[in-house]
């Protein structure tokens, strides 16, 4: 694939994440304790097995940011823990993707990760170790929506041809 066609995949790939981000976040309330679907990490699932990590993490670092700055929270403490959310979900994917895992499973952990890293951050943001406490709780909900989007990346990329 020649360079120009690569960068606007990627680009391509970065604008539906974005979308997608910012669509669940003012479309699709929390289910309880602020559960999300996490319907942007199926960008994150294409991108790995479309490119390489370079890729992945420009497209999630652009979810994250450009999203943040679209609804006004750029640096804010919800900034973060988004951030924070998304780089252990990035560091997991890259693992997985090392270890050649299924899909699903990568998009389980990622999604698992994703709720460790926005735990952890809260933890130090405003030094409340008690919020560790609802962590099992985002963990196995993690587990629903990690085979959910995990899912329709399968499906996804089953049917992109690049």
């Amino acid at each position: 694939m020649n360079k120009t066609k690569k960068i606007s995949y990627v680009a391509i790939l970065s604008a539906l994440a974005i979308v997608i981000n910012l669509f669940e976040s003012m479309f699709i309330p929390p289910i309880q304790f602020g559960i999300r679907f996490g319907l942007a990490n199926i960008i994150s699932l294409v991108t790995i097995h479309l490119f390489s990590y370079k890729e992945l993490i420009f497209v999630n670092v652009m979810r994250v940011s450009i999203g943040s700055l679209l609804r006004g929270m750029i640096f804010g403490s919800q900034f973060w823990i988004s951030f924070m959310g998304v780089l252990f979900s990035t560091l997991v994917i890259m693992v997985c993707h090392r270890l050649k895992t299924s899909l699903i499973f990568m998009s389980i952990m990622s999604a698992i990760f994703h709720s460790l890293g926005q735990v952890v951050v809260v933890m130090m943001l405003y030094s409340q170790a008690m919020i560790a406490s609802i962590f099992p709780i985002l963990a196995i909900s993690s587990i629903a929506t990690g085979i959910l989007t995990g899912f329709v990346a399968k499906e996804c990329l089953r049917r992109v041809k690049v």
